[in-house]
């Protein structure tokens, strides 16, 4: 796999960058996928926002995984329950 651009690193880092997909009590859906799907198309950095309790910390590396895998993106960075997924 080829290495994050620094200039991606720091987009994905700036605070401005607006979360722009939750994931809710419904979870993994396929409607999510596609949702992320389409947002990475429309621009190159999307930020996700797992809502608090709906995985355990243990879990999130997991989720990250799932989403990188199911939408063809990179996980750029991650804190806490806010990580931003790049378009491969």
């Amino acid at each position: 796999m080829s290495e994050i651009p620094q200039s991606v690193i720091q987009s994905a880092k700036d605070p401005s960058l607006a979360i722009s997909v939750r994931v809710g009590k419904s979870g993994l859906s396929e409607n999510l996928f596609v949702e992320i799907s389409s947002q990475l198309e429309a621009r190159k950095l999307v930020k996700v926002k797992l809502n608090r309790g709906l995985f355990e910390r243990n879990d999130r590396n997991l989720v990250w995984g799932e989403l990188e895998s199911r939408t063809s993106s990179k996980l750029v960075f991650a804190r806490g329950n806010v990580g931003v997924l790049w378009k491969l």
